[in-house]
């Protein structure tokens, strides 16, 4: 038996709160395909009159999503820095799985920025932020 496909979004916007919106079935197909840096329209995860960019998210094993890896797998890259991997002191690099740029049904998160704002405000149509 399969599991319904769920996205957690993680909405941050210009005033520095985070708004949780999770997304099933449809609104989560939609998504599908997208790569992180692309624009999303909010009216396809309930959102009217809202844009958003993606910025990155998460797998449900919590191997975070980097963009410069093409692809919705997971891999094992060399990485000096950055997303994934924060080296101990300048120079190290080491071996670290990631997950590639786009968006696929493996994903569990997905972080998105406010690029414009909707007649409404995010508060009336998701709820409280989280602190």
């Amino acid at each position: 038996m399969s599991q319904a496909l769920e996205f957690k979004l993680n909405i941050g916007d210009k005033k520095g709160k985070a708004y949780i919106k999770i997304v099933k079935e449809e609104q989560a197909n939609a998504l599908i395909g997208y790569k992180i840096g692309q624009t999303v329209q909010g009216n396809i995860i309930g959102l009217e009159d809202w844009t958003f960019t993606i910025t990155g998210g998460s797998d449900r094993s919590g191997f975070p999503m980097r963009k410069s890896v093409d692809g919705p797998g997971r891999k094992k890259h060399l990485l000096s820095g950055g997303v994934g991997y924060h080296p101990p002191r300048k120079g190290r690099r080491a071996r670290k799985s990631v997950r590639g740029n786009t968006i696929s049904e493996a994903i569990y998160q997905i972080n998105l920025k406010v690029e414009k704002e909707g007649k409404r405000p995010l508060e009336e149509l998701i709820g409280e932020a989280s602190s």
